[in-house]
């Protein structure tokens, strides 16, 4: 029993869907934190000078003021983030915008090859050769009997 739940693993993740899955997750993990690099250090920081000098990251709420007790903080304040949700807004909306276009471009090359002619169909026989071919057949049969 043990070699045959091995032997069914081994095929299982050997099989090239598995492990293509597991290259695109590594990969988009990747890319992930390139397109937040982006957002963060390359796109947000000049619209926040657009927006009037606004750091996207400090954007927040305070919901409850932080407790301080004889000079000591003893409850964190709750802060409600939203810059930082904007943030995250804008780098999901550039990941679906590079995903989408690059499931588009797969999909033109995937028609493309399915577009590709098919091959011309073999010359039908002529007439001649039509009628030979019913008096062979019919000549077997008359030999049959």
């Amino acid at each position: 029993m043990k070699n045959g739940f091995l032997n069914d693993f081994k095929s299982f993740a050997l099989k090239g869907n598995v492990i293509d899955m597991a290259v695109g997750v590594i990969i988009g993990g990747a890319f992930g934190k390139i397109v937040s690099s982006l957002v963060a250090d390359i796109i947000m920081p000049p619209l926040g000078i657009l927006l009037g000098g606004v750091n996207f990251k400090e954007l927040a709420v305070e919901l409850k003021p932080a407790v301080v007790e004889n000079g000591e903080e003893t409850a964190a304040a709750v802060m409600l983030n939203y810059g930082t949700f904007l943030q995250n807004v804008v780098d999901f909306l550039i990941i679906a915008l590079s995903i989408f276009v690059m499931i588009r471009l797969a999909g033109r090359l995937m028609r493309k090859k399915e577009a590709a002619p098919a091959p011309p169909q073999p010359p039908q026989p002529s007439k001649e050769e039509l009628l030979l071919t019913e008096i062979r057949d019919l000549l077997k049969e008359q030999a049959k009997k």
